[in-house]
């Protein structure tokens, strides 16, 4: 079966939130000064990449990563193309065909060079929330580091997409992924209180709708 990687990359190049910790990869033994093993070290912000946000990230009452219900980041899942759109609103996504889609994975292709944190990209309006939980949907996943406005202090989508049981995965890489539906694996790392964790995603199968 056909494996699509979704992630990006992890690399001490990699781009973070402007005044997050930034990334870093190092080797604290070699295999020449142990005499048998290479064992590396890794400092990172829990939002590096793609990740997904526990509730716990944007509210103190929220659940925390090792409280999440797995199921959530895996099964099945509709990939969308929405180019060119400053914010996603209830009106873009009610022109789609989205009945019966649980995890929506939405392509905006607004993160236009990977190797520098974007200074503006595509973001939802609170009402695309409202919009996606009346049609049962349970986990949003974008190709962009967040889903609200870059600058966004109050964190509006996010909210609102918590207030309708919505959970959130972004920086997706969805280059390779083409309109569809597919089996999405996208498990958050098990720490204990953390507000959030980097995931390896993939997407398996896919058929064109």
């Amino acid at each position: 079966m056909k494996i699509i990687d979704i992630s990006r990359p992890l690399q001490n190049s990699t781009p973070v939130w402007p005044g997050d910790t930034p990334f870093d990869f190092e080797l604290m033994w070699t295999k020449e000064a142990s005499g048998s093993v290479n064992v590396g070290k890794v400092e990172m912000s829990t939002h590096t990449g793609t990740h997904v946000d526990a509730p716990y990230h944007f509210d103190s009452e929220g659940k925390r990563i090792h409280e999440l219900d797995l199921s959530i980041y895996c099964g099945t899942a509709k990939v969308i193309h929405i180019r060119g759109q400053e914010v996603i609103t209830a009106h873009i996504l009610k022109k789609m065909d989205l009945a019966g889609t649980e995890r929506l994975l939405i392509r905006t292709d607004s993160w236009e060079d990977s190797n520098r944190f974007p200074e503006e990209f595509t973001y939802f309006h609170p009402d695309a929330a409202e919009y996606l939980g009346s049609l049962g949907i349970k986990l949003i996943g974008v190709d962009v580091p967040s889903v609200d406005f870059m600058k966004s202090k109050e964190l509006p989508a996010h909210h609102s997409f918590f207030q309708q049981s919505i959970f959130i995965l972004e920086g997706l890489d969805l280059t390779s992924a083409e309109e569809g539906t597919y089996e999405l694996i996208a498990l958050p790392l098990k720490l204990t209180d953390g507000d959030g964790s980097p995931v390896r995603a993939i997407l398996r199968g896919g058929s064109a709708d």
